[in-house]
């Protein structure tokens, strides 16, 4: 049994939907949306048994959130039918990992998000690049074979690329409607909040939007929302779980999640250009690429010193005349330029000489 999860809008359903029709027999696969009327009358695991009685055996579930009790149906067909794969699918992470504690041992679980800069040249341009690790790039072995100038791609990719249906028409339409729907009906629906609540979680999400980045105040923010102070943390958790935003903490609770939130930024670029266009700050776009991107693989806090910390590393964001100052002295600490179109080593003159002394002492020992 696997779990697929992820905001709205990442390209779910047409995985799943690709994965059927390129890899499996369709005599012996069934897809179903938890959403269609016929759930209405008929309970899953009913359906499970008939498919299985008929010779079925791969079975896809795609919405699952919307099926009432459906972590406790999705064990028992676990438990009765174990010659059944089953895969599912939600959009509403919270309500998903609400039930996921349900399925443990039983479900593995994998978080889907949108597009790397890697996927986007492979869907948008056919141009194939292998993946880098961050140690790989760290020592400038990353490369973009056939791309003689990738900026205007790149720049491409941070206002369009994030989300696979920016390939179709009416983008910015279609993801403000996400927006919508993920704060006006997934997160009240699903968290218990009425109506006036996802209202104020648009106003959150706009006050975050126009912030670079955002600071969080919980007090100042209450006030604002006209809500209590104690429930402001909430909103801000229930719109990260929703694929929205994304939480900087710092190191205090030993691990990522546990400590105090330091800043808070959109979970992506394209929505920086859709909800904030007029304050699509560059400092802010650089620092919300870098955090949505290495997050997937890494715990990400923030620095004392510079913007991010990843384990030993030290990473300060800046644009192509960024310099050491910040770094000076810090081991592996590096500048993650923008507007350049290749990494580069380089050093100032005090660390040129401090390196020269170094070296003068041990010629002489």
């Amino acid at each position: 049994m696997i779990g697929l999860i992820g905001p709205r809008g990442v390209g779910k359903t047409t995985l799943v939907l690709q994965h059927i029709k390129k890899n499996l027999n369709p005599a012996e696969t069934l897809y179903v949306t938890a959403e269609d009327f016929y759930f209405a009358d008929n309970k899953l695991i009913d359906l499970a048994g008939d498919f299985v009685k008929r010779g079925g055996k791969n079975l896809f579930i795609d919405e699952i959130h919307k099926y009432k009790d459906w972590a406790k149906e999705l064990k028992l067909i676990y438990d009765y039918h174990p010659e059944l794969n089953v895969v599912f699918t939600g959009s509403s992470v919270l309500d998903i990992k609400k039930g996921a504690s349900d399925l443990s041992r039983r479900a593995v679980m994998y978080n889907m998000q949108g597009l790397s800069f890697r996927e986007y040249l492979q869907l948008f341009h056919q141009i194939a690049v292998r993946t880098y690790s961050l140690e790989d790039i760290l020592a400038h072995k990353a490369e973009l074979p056939g791309i003689k100038h990738p900026l205007p791609l790149f720049e491409d990719y941070l206002k369009n690329g994030y989300y696979p249906f920016a390939l179709e028409e009416n983008f910015e339409l279609k993801l403000q409607q996400i927006v919508n729907q993920t704060l006006e009906t997934d997160i009240p629906l699903y968290a218990g909040m009425n109506v006036s609540t996802g209202r104020k979680l648009k106003q959150l999400l706009a006050i975050i939007a126009k912030s670079v980045p955002f600071k969080p105040n919980m007090t100042s923010i209450a006030t604002v929302l006209s809500a209590s102070r104690n429930n402001i943390a909430d909103y801000c958790l229930f719109t990260e779980e929703a694929g929205m935003i994304t939480q900087l903490r710092d190191v205090t609770g030993g691990i990522r999640g546990l400590g105090k939130v330091d800043k808070i930024y959109l979970d992506n670029t394209n929505l920086i250009y859709s909800l904030a266009s007029d304050n699509s700050n560059p400092g802010n776009i650089r620092e919300t690429f870098f955090l949505n991107q290495l997050r997937v693989k890494y715990d990400v806090i923030v620095s004392p010193v510079a913007d991010f910390l990843i384990g030993d590393y030290t990473f300060e964001v800046g644009g192509k005349n960024k310099g050491l100052k910040q770094i000076q002295g810090i081991d592996k600490a590096f500048i993650v330029k923008d507007d350049i179109e290749l990494g580069y080593y380089y050093t100032t003159l005090a660390v040129w000489f401090d390196l020269l002394i170094v070296n003068s002492v041990k010629i002489i020992e």
